[in-house]
């Protein structure tokens, strides 16, 4: 039986339609090939423009006491965003506005960098580092813009801010934390001199103890651990909470943790040297000592952590069951 005129038309329309819809799918994955490999020349560029810069960051981070930890953060970013690859967004659309400012942002810091210390034959100040480092990361955010647009970079705003861990702090900010970090340390191991029943005597930071006085030094603030403490809990509350609020409380639960270390750390060595000598004061306990109670504190960070997981899944709202 001959197909109708109808029939012979839908057919016409479908097999003409076919090559058009293939050819439509090979220019969209051609134009995703483009955005990713430019993207990733992009970066190289820009890393090699940085070059100078980037090095300077990583010999300061690793000759540091404090900014150790800054020779991780890319790598942490960058598993974030391998894991996550599959939920970001396939469609790129360029966001010239957004990708423009950020580039006149680090041109701005870039000049002013350089500017400011182009007469000064010193070594790299935690200031201008943290210019240039601001500078480097606007370009990388500008290229996330340009390359794959305001969808996908909301999608990975996440491993993306957690790169503003790679820049130092400022030294009037450091010694603003340290000061206030190791006033509030004092206060903890006053209370806890109190209750152990152990007699002293107190002026400020000085504690004077039976046979030995300790005094609460800028260096015992424990500012690196606690700033570590604090990016582990960001981490740890992205990725394993899904509520707002039990994040809030996991990050500022690690503030209070961080004090109580110290104090703690403060009363043992201060018990070590009242009852065994004052020798112990520069035994491996205090001069290397502060990985362990770094481990000792994440043993109530990670009890509240799985606390918090477990009572976010209890009531989480069940999933409403497939009509299909």
């Amino acid at each position: 039986m001959a197909p109708s005129s109808n029939e012979a038309a839908a057919r016409e329309a479908i097999i003409s339609a076919q090559p058009a819809n293939a050819s439509s799918f090979a220019a969209s994955n051609h134009g995703k090939k483009w955005r990713f490999w430019g993207a990733a020349c992009f970066l190289i560029v820009l890393v090699a423009a940085f070059g100078q810069s980037l090095f300077e960051l990583t010999n300061y981070a690793a000759r540091s006491d404090l900014y150790s930890y800054i020779l991780l953060v890319p790598f942490v970013s960058g598993y974030l965003l391998y894991i996550r690859r599959h939920q970001f967004p396939k469609n790129y659309v360029t966001d010239f506005p957004l990708a423009i400012v950020l580039l006149v942002a680090a041109a701005g810091m870039l000049v002013f960098s350089y500017g400011s210390h182009r007469e000064a034959k010193m070594p790299i100040e935690p200031e201008r580092l943290a210019l240039l480092t601001l500078s480097f990361l606007c370009c990388v955010a500008a290229g996330g813009f340009f390359f794959f647009g305001r969808d996908w970079m909301r999608s990975a705003a996440f491993p993306l801010a957690y790169l503003i861990f790679m820049v130092p702090m400022p030294d009037p900010m450091r010694d603003a934390l340290e000061s206030a970090s190791k006033s509030a340390s004092a206060e903890v191991a006053n209370l806890f001199f109190h209750l152990s029943g152990t007699p002293f005597l107190r002026q400020g930071a000085i504690f004077q103890l039976p046979n030995i006085t300790v005094e609460v030094a800028q260096e015992c603030s424990g500012i690196r651990s606690s700033l570590v403490l604090v990016m582990t809990s960001i981490l740890a509350a992205n990725l394993f909470l899904k509520t707002s609020w039990r994040r809030i409380v996991l990050v500022a639960f690690v503030i209070p943790l961080g004090i109580l270390r110290n104090g703690f750390r403060i009363l043992v060595i201060g018990l070590l040297c009242a009852n065994i000598g004052p020798q112990m004061i520069h035994s491996p306990i205090h001069t290397r000592g502060g990985p362990l109670f770094f481990v000792l504190s994440l043993v109530p960070f990670l009890l509240l952590l799985l606390w918090l997981h477990r009572s976010e899944a209890r009531t989480r709202p069940m999933e409403a069951p497939s009509t299909s």
